[in-house]
């Protein structure tokens, strides 16, 4: 059996790397047009900021550490520009040479992965306007910053090259604006997780231009300045394009295989295209959404490592399934971690689920013991099956941890409720004994079983006209600053002061995480009072009010 291979990095240097530990007689070829056939390519804005310092770090196998370890036969500069499906073979061209031949396959594998989305706008081919998804292009930006030692920098996109971009070159002493048309940063989050990211960045001296269309980048004198549609422009020493990525499937549509949404090669489960012995993985396929069961695009380094062992598992006569893609991702801002899994809330919208929602901001250990630090944790899940369509968190330490734990729940299937019961490893420097994840269960129990009732940011604009605003922190936490139209009670004199309370009027109780203004709601409730409690306290309002949010965790007797 022979099997080609066009694309490496991911998914097609996993496929050949399964197909040879499975089939030790298989031919196996594999074609990648750039001149690294399997390379880190999450690595690349770090190599650009120094983070990674040497080239060769990025590079996971060459050439000849395939032939050696697998005896594959992996070619770089060679581009396959045909594919004859009826000949099965596929036409190369030797981009070094020009030279162009024919190879034959029984089984082909598509892996051509992404490309960056470069619009048609004047001005983008300027020798100080940049794209990142190759190790040559990162190469071409480090040394483009080592020698001209550029002070300024516009990254057009919000997605995670662009602020893994905005972050590194920050760290190489550029000032750097970020140009994003959504209204926020970072779209797998929903915008009121999004304001923690835009805080981190503005802290750390970086520009925001949300809400902003590109509308073209002119070569001045003075620099290279990007056009917007609502604001002035932009100039820069710099200019790098991060504005998402569309799959790279030309080769497919012109060889005639099935195709879907924004041009993507529709496969099975198995990772078979419509043609039975062309298998396609990685970025360039649609996948379903693991949680809305939706055709989905998912670009993501994970799930095309694990579709190429899929399509090799069945190359070699196996019935391995890819089911799904949830979307599971993490990033680094600056000191700061973000990461989601599976749906947001504008998603689940779009989706037409009914769904409910629970934020909270714990401490990634035990307040008492030193250096714990707060998170943010929204977890969204359906109303009535109590399935758990989604978490989202942004903080410091152990956020990974966490969105793990909430991805492996959600694909398990267990119910929100359920967390509560997780088995979760605890020790002081660690977590607390009961966990961030535990909380949310928690707290969904006490809302589907009726203990609480809440309300959230999106709310505060439209209270009813009788509402009693409270905020149950501490005088001095309250003197450092409040929503507007919150009158202070502390929580642990709440009991001796209800007569200052109407009890024909509902109650709306806000504290510093959630966590007191719960207490109170029990305390109220159980006096006849409605009563209702603010979703992520007052450190969420913070940061979607005023741009700002407290990092440290309170003692226990603060939160």
């Amino acid at each position: 059996m022979k099997v080609v291979i066009v694309g490496g990095v991911a998914g097609g240097a996993s496929a050949a790397a399964r197909i040879r530990r499975l089939d030790e007689r298989a031919e196996i070829v594999m074609f990648e047009r750039s001149g690294y056939v399997s390379y880190a390519n999450c690595g690349l804005p770090y190599y650009v900021g120094g983070a990674i310092e040497e080239e060769s770090a990025l590079t996971l196998q060459t050439p000849a550490s395939f032939r050696a370890r697998f005896n594959i036969d992996a070619r770089v500069r060679h581009e396959v520009v045909k594919i004859d499906r009826a000949r099965k073979a596929v036409t190369v061209r030797a981009l070094e040479t020009g030279e162009t031949f024919e190879e034959p396959y029984d089984k082909l594998v598509l892996s051509p992965g992404a490309k960056p989305i470069v619009p048609n706008l004047p001005g983008l081919d300027g020798a100080n306007v940049f794209t990142l998804r190759t190790v040559e292009d990162a190469l071409r930006i480090r040394r483009y910053v080592e020698q001209n030692r550029p002070q300024t920098a516009t990254v057009i996109g919000g997605g995670f090259i662009g602020l893994e971009m905005a972050e590194n070159l920050t760290e190489q002493g550029v000032r750097v604006t970020v140009v994003e048309k959504m209204p926020q940063l970072l779209g797998p989050l929903d915008e009121d997780m999004a304001a923690f990211v835009h805080a981190k960045f503005r802290a750390k001296g970086v520009a925001l231009a949300l809400g902003s269309a590109v509308t073209g980048v002119e070569q001045r004198p003075e620099g290279v300045f990007t056009l917007l549609d609502n604001a002035p422009a932009l100039g820069a020493q710099m200019v790098v394009l991060a504005i998402g990525v569309s799959p790279d499937t030309a080769l497919a549509r012109e060889a005639g295989l099935e195709t879907g949404a924004k041009g993507a090669i529709v496969v099975d489960g198995h990772m078979r295209t419509s043609d039975p012995d062309i298998y396609a993985v990685g970025d360039a396929v649609l996948v379903q959404n693991g949680v809305s069961g939706a055709p989905a695009l998912i670009a993501l380094a994970g799930p095309a490592n694990k579709q190429g062992r899929v399509a090799a598992d069945n190359i070699c006569g196996g019935d391995s399934v890819y089911r799904a893609s949830w979307g599971s991702s993490v990033v680094k801002v600056f000191d700061m971690t973000a990461a989601a899994t599976g749906l947001n809330e504008r998603a689940a919208q779009t989706a037409g689920l009914a769904y409910d929602k629970v934020v909270l901001s714990p401490a990634s250990h035990a307040s008492y013991y030193p250096g714990g630090r707060v998170m943010t944790m929204k977890v969204i899940y359906e109303k009535g099956s109590l399935r758990i369509l989604g978490a989202q968190i942004v903080g410091f330490d152990g956020v990974d941890k966490r969105i793990d734990v909430l991805a492996t729940a959600m694909q398990a299937g267990m119910t929100a409720v359920q967390l509560k019961e997780l088995d979760l490893a605890y020790a002081p420097p660690y977590s607390s004994a009961k966990d961030p994840v535990n909380m949310a269960g928690f707290m969904i129990e006490n809302i589907e079983t009726g203990k609480v009732k809440q309300f959230h940011y999106a709310d505060l604009s439209h209270l009813p006209e009788n509402a009693q605003r409270l905020d149950v922190r501490t005088p001095g936490e309250y003197a450092a600053g409040h929503a507007e139209g919150f009158v202070n009670i502390p929580v642990d004199e709440l009991r001796g002061r209800l007569a200052e309370i109407d009890p024909a009027r509902p109650v709306y109780a806000m504290c510093q995480s959630a966590l007191r203004s719960y207490i109170a709601c029990r305390i109220l409730a159980q006096n006849g009072y409605d009563c209702y409690n603010f979703s992520g306290g007052y450190r969420f309002y913070q940061v979607n009010r005023e741009n700002r949010f407290q990092e440290t965790a309170r003692t226990s007797c603060g939160r």
